[in-house]
């Protein structure tokens, strides 16, 4: 396959017709804004963006009822709870290697996203927990975030995408989680067992 690659700087802002100007240069904050407290507050999902010492990478969802989800300790540090999953910890990892974090934050229907970079460590326990609590259940641990930067971001991928528009929706146009889990993985139960423990009712049982 014949491409192009771009390796520099200067082939880079050729093709992107140059450098950022106005407001995508002035935007970034070392701390939180009132109005992006707010943000924090009305968010219920975040992308959480990691890379281990030697660069692999890792983004994983968060979520939690809008209020629980991004604690905002002072305007310069938030938490973020973990609650009971797979154990897998990819992200975790990760960050006790590298502490460098990026979150991507949504409120649901809006196009424009709130991003926070940052350097983040673990924490197995703090009064604040008790803020963390969903359900009376307070989080197996926290991730703490302490900001280097935070910006909004343009509307234009989710313009593009049509994220938020209905009719562009098509859940159904591949096989459930089950049938791909069974597919991709050849796991011993089956489709029907998965299905069974994927289903909503199941599930919603082991989210606290």
């Amino acid at each position: 396959m014949n491409v192009t690659e771009i390796t520099s700087e200067a082939e880079l802002r050729e093709v992107l017709g140059g450098f950022p100007a106005g407001r995508a240069v002035t935007k970034v904050r070392r701390q939180l804004h009132p109005t992006q407290i707010e943000w924090l507050k009305a968010s219920p999902f975040c992308v959480l963006a990691t890379s281990d010492a030697a660069g692999n990478c890792d983004a994983s969802p968060k979520g939690d009822p809008a209020g629980n989800l991004v604690h905002v300790l002072d305007p310069r540090t938030v938490a973020i709870a973990e609650r009971p999953g797979n154990k897998r910890a990819d992200g975790y990892l990760n960050i006790l290697a590298n502490p460098h974090v990026g979150i991507i934050s949504l409120i649901p229907g809006r196009n424009d996203t709130l991003r926070i970079n940052g350097r983040a460590r673990l924490v197995r326990d703090a009064p604040f927990f008790d803020d963390l609590a969903v359900r009376g259940q307070r989080p197996v641990l926290a991730l703490v975030v302490e900001i280097d930067q935070v910006f909004s971001h343009c509307p234009k991928a989710f313009m593009r995408s049509e994220l938020w528009e209905p009719e562009s929706w098509k859940p159904d146009a591949l096989p459930s989680i089950a049938a791909l889990c069974k597919a991709a993985q050849d796991t011993p139960e089956t489709v029907a067992e998965l299905e069974e423990y994927y289903a909503p009712d199941s599930y919603a049982k082991r989210l606290y």
